[in-house]
């Protein structure tokens, strides 16, 4: 019986398999996909930040049901859902909770690229995709913030907004354009929440989807910075490779138990994490006339925000906080080593990294602190830092001494 059922299996899919290329994508991108067998905790963050945007994709769904964007019953709409949906208060708990582990694990999995050298050759297009992706995350993430209408999400929106208006000749213009309105209203609300439930995450979805596969055309880089091409058995398959499925799959599978098992912990025992994710300001609906008194991004905006803040000069301001944003697109040409990862670089290599992994911890402290006196200065300070460590880098990588990368995996 068995025997047959397994029959009639192989027969649909077959027959799937000749309209559609169902067994060589599972072939190609799982099971004879060739992975370094030297993964380690650092490459859970990949898949995370994937389980993560499913999370944000089915949980905005389901909260976009009962929320009205609108400046008279949005903030209402929210307290609809906490209070009289049923588990709506969980549903958007989990999205909000989700918004900031989405950053978090990005965050991570980028700090891995970092050590390991996943922007070198031959991945550069590879991070120019994830560095897309990171940006589409920040607006995505911008649009999302002024729908629940509180104190916070309508300032906060307000400041980031006015930065357009500096732009020579056509600043107010564009701040018009982009608010759709002389001043944050319902035409606001209306276009970013458009913006963020279908515009952005298509573009999200499809930037992943190309991410992927550019991944798997080039092959997973290494703790090692070794290129398993590189070295093949007679067969052709690289000696240090084993296959992504069941390996990694199974691999992930339990990561995952574990990532989740933390995030249900956040999301039911400390949803706003102490105000970081939601801040105390955004529970009071949005009050033009009444201006918080401390304007402060979301922690996962934190370090721009602090950059922003440390020049007096708006423009200039803006100019600084792009341009922290957009410099990473240039990590590929602006790193001279000889190796990719740090296991292998001299001393010079892992000191500015970890000055840079400070630095950008401390930004982001700094940009939830008041604007004046110390901090200012301290976020000047830091600032000019962050930058030194991609400026200098095409010198002190260079003069490194790298170390002698082994034959084999390690």
């Amino acid at each position: 019986m068995s025997d047959v059922k397994n029959q009639e299996l192989n027969s649909f899919v077959a027959w799937v398999d000749k309209r559609f290329p169902l067994l060589s994508t599972w072939q190609q991108h799982l099971s004879e996909y060739m992975a370094p067998k030297n993964f380690n905790f650092w490459y859970y963050f990949g898949s995370f930040a994937m389980l993560v945007l499913v999370i944000q994709l089915v949980s905005g769904v389901w909260l976009t049901m009962s929320y009205k964007p609108g400046s008279a019953i949005a903030f209402d709409s929210i307290q609809y859902i906490m209070r009289d949906v049923e588990w709506g208060w969980m549903i958007r708990y989990m999205h909000s909770t989700g918004a900031s582990f989405f950053f978090l694990v990005v965050y991570l999995h980028m700090l891995r690229g970092l050590m390991y050298g996943s922007y070198r050759a031959p991945r550069e297009l590879l991070w120019i995709l994830g560095c897309t992706i990171y940006l589409v995350m920040m607006a995505e993430a911008f649009m999302g913030y002024l729908l629940p209408w509180g104190q916070m999400s309508f300032w906060g929106a307000q400041v980031i907004i006015s930065l357009f208006s500096a732009v020579p000749l056509v600043g107010e213009e564009l701040a018009v354009w982009i608010r759709g309105d002389f001043v944050i209203s319902d035409a606001t609300l209306n276009r970013f929440f458009a913006l963020h439930v279908v515009a952005l995450p298509l573009a999200l979805v499809a930037l992943v989807y190309v991410h992927i596969v550019a991944l798997h055309k080039v092959g997973s880089n290494n703790p090692d910075g070794i290129e398993i091409k590189e070295n093949k058995d007679a067969d052709g398959k690289p000696v240090d490779g084993i296959p992504f499925h069941p390996y990694y799959t199974v691999k992930d599978l339990m990561g995952a138990t574990a990532f989740l098992i933390v995030f249900c912990a956040v999301m039911f025992f400390a949803p706003e994490m102490f105000g970081y994710f939601l801040e105390k300001p955004n529970f009071e609906p949005a009050n033009p006339l009444k201006t918080p008194e401390h304007i402060a991004p979301v922690w996962y905006f934190t370090p721009y925000y602090a950059m922003l803040r440390a020049v007096p000069d708006k423009l200039l301001g803006a100019i600084i906080m792009f341009a922290a944003i957009l410099i990473f697109y240039f990590l590929p040409w602006l790193n001279r080593s000889k190796n990719k990862s740090i296991r292998y670089m001299g001393w010079m290599s892992k000191l500015s990294l970890a000055v840079f992994i400070i630095t950008f911890i401390i930004l982001g402290w700094l940009g939830t602190q008041p604007a004046s006196g110390g901090y200012v200065l301290a976020a000047q300070i830091f600032t000019a830092i962050y930058f030194l460590y991609f400026l200098l880098m095409p010198w002190y990588s260079k003069w490194d001494k790298a170390k002698e990368l082994p034959t084999r995996l390690t």
